[in-house]
């Protein structure tokens, strides 16, 4: 009686529950002929993969109430790929973490699991080793005997399908349980299209967010470092990438990569890559996305460090505008972890070429900010050659003139002194002069307070924050070409080590020209030595650059912990 009552209380439940459901599923449940507690199960199964919105969430909900529905030990959802030919993505359920370690890496469609990507129709056998297209298991996987496959379809198109394995109680799987399997499959694309569309929804409000705040930063004057900086990190997030990078053109045969975030995004930073043997330099050249499996060992990358361990699947993406590819985008997911799709990729490129166009408006504002500092520059070169220098030059001569009428020789020699002393500062002046009037685009044409200046500003990008800039004495009069040369590599040099190396937060750099010698010293607050330089050799081509205008290279501890580095000769050439 008890159990009577009991069975139409879920029978009830039941029906109530069901018509909640899409028509075509309520069907496909009612043609299943089960027991009323079975049949609760089975709906159980149905309304859990349906309460997800997150696709992960609902792949894992799916498999995770597949193996409940028809008791099987073991159990996979494998997401076909793009191509249709095989795995894109695999869920196991049932394994054990040390099993799942001992197997390696994940199947992606051979055997078995390739004839349901084949043959998309459900496939139910008492022994998986009897079947022609049997692969084998590798090593220690665990035993699997009797198996259940149906094909998921959302659309009328195959999504993946569930693999079901070793029944338990040491039974084959039945036609019953076939079709309650079919039901939930049937479940399951609905619940995947929910999320599919949910997903894409959620993402493009994301891009479009992603888009308006990197316009924000460029209108409110940001940098090119900072911009870089947030399209790779909100392309990485969007997209669950492990690891982004971003390389721009350096010339026809190379790029650069100048931001990377991520998994060992330190190894990435400031590389110089070929364009052919390189993955960006394999997108940039199909001027569309190009995607991997396993980008640590894609043919295509034959150049560069190592730097891909425990990555798989990558995307790169060109950054095009008006017809000109400034870089490229490229994103990177831990081994195991899905492939990118075409529906992932498509914004993705949208939101590199708007990207790339904010670089160029950046570019073209920073340029537009340049011709406005020159411009000021020559206005205050002039009022100092027109006003300063001139009284100056004025004020020593009628010194010149008093001291001829002062007896008394300690004032004398007091007056000739402040002489000196205004010629040496219409001569710091007249050097200030030229190089704030140097404007050529060529090197040559430029003055070595100018070259010093833009080089740190360049450094300035790739360390992240500005560094401090002094310059003291006859720059651009006193430093002969040679030597200023070697200035220029010395500190692109010192620069470099110290953005790869010392995880400085802060940079000194002073050059001074005086006493017959002229000296550079860079200072950082980062992890000190050993760590700051990568290798002697640098370090050994640096002193030698000294050595041969007969100066020094000196290499200490810094007043805050860090590094200082001081390289000096004397300005005299031999």
């Amino acid at each position: 009686m008890g159990g009577n009552d009991k069975s139409r209380d879920h029978c009830g439940e039941g029906r109530r529950r069901l018509g909640s459901l899409p028509g075509g599923l309520q069907e496909r449940l009612a043609a299943v002929m089960r027991e009323p507690v079975e049949m609760a199960q089975l709906l159980d199964a149905v309304m859990s993969v349906g309460r997800e919105l997150d696709l992960p969430r609902v792949l894992r909900r799916i498999v995770e109430a597949a193996v409940v529905v028809v008791d099987a030990e073991y159990g996979a959802l494998g997401v076909v790929g793009d191509e249709g030919t095989r795995l894109a993505q695999f869920l196991p359920v049932g394994l054990t973490a040390e099993q799942h370690e001992a197997i390696g890496h994940l199947p992606t469609g051979h055997g078995i699991l390739g004839e349901l990507i084949r043959h998309p129709e459900p496939l139910r056998l008492a022994e998986l080793s009897e079947h022609p297209s049997a692969y084998g298991f590798p090593p220690n996987h665990p035993p699997m005997h009797s198996f259940l496959g149906v094909p998921i379809r959302v659309r009328d198109e195959v999504f993946g399908n569930l693999y079901l394995t070793q029944k338990r109680g040491g039974r084959a799987f039945d036609a019953e349980d076939e079709a309650v399997l079919s039901t939930l499959a049937v479940a399951a694309g609905v619940a995947i299209e929910n999320a599919r569309v949910h997903a894409e929804t959620r993402n493009r409000q994301r891009w479009q967010e992603a888009n308006n705040e990197v316009v924000a930063a460029l209108m409110s004057g940001a940098g090119q470092t900072r911009v870089q900086r947030m399209i790779v990190g909100h392309s990485a997030r969007i997209l669950a990438a492990d690891l982004g990078v971003l390389a721009l053109v350096a010339d026809k045969k190379s790029l650069r990569v100048v931001e990377a975030s991520g998994l060992d995004a330190e190894s990435h930073r400031g590389l110089v890559l070929p364009r052919e043997g390189s993955f960006s330099g394999a997108a940039l050249d199909a001027a569309e996305p190009i995607t991997s499996r396993d980008v640590e060992h894609d043919p295509r990358i034959t150049e560069g460090p190592r730097r891909w361990a425990g990555l798989g699947p990558a995307v790169a993406v060109p950054m095009i505008t008006g017809g000109r590819a400034r870089g490229v985008l490229l994103l990177a997911r831990t081994r195991d972890r899905p492939v990118f799709t075409d529906a992932e990729t498509t914004p993705l490129l949208t939101f590199a070429g708007q990207a790339a166009l904010a670089m160029e408006l950046t570019e073209r504002r920073e340029s537009a900010e340049q011709i406005a500092l020159l411009e000021e520059r020559d206005r205050i070169a002039r009022d100092l050659h027109d006003l300063a220098i001139q009284r100056l030059f004025a004020t020593g001569m009628t010194l010149q003139s008093v001291v001829r009428l002062v007896e008394q020789p300690e004032a004398s020699e007091r007056l000739l002194r402040a002489v000196d002393d205004l010629d040496e500062t219409i001569k710091i002046i007249r050097s200030t002069i030229f190089g704030l009037r140097v404007t050529g685009s060529g090197r040559g044409g430029q003055g070595l307070r100018v070259r010093v200046a833009t080089t740190v500003e360049q450094a300035a990008r790739t360390l992240g924050f500005q560094p401090s800039l002094r310059l003291a004495g006859l720059i651009d009069t006193d430093v002969p070409a040679a030597i200023a040369e070697q200035v220029i590599a010395v500190l692109g040099e010192a620069l470099s080590n110290v953005a790869r190396h010392a995880r400085a937060t802060a940079l000194d750099i002073s050059l001074v020209v005086g006493e017959g010698e002229v000296e550079l010293v860079v200072s950082d607050n980062g992890v000190g030595m050993p760590g700051h330089i990568a290798s002697r050799s640098g370090l050994d081509n640096l002193a030698r650059r000294a050595e041969k205008f007969g100066g020094a290279l000196t290499v200490g501890e810094a007043d805050r912990g860090g590094t200082r580095l001081s390289w000096r000769v004397p300005l005299r050439l031999s």
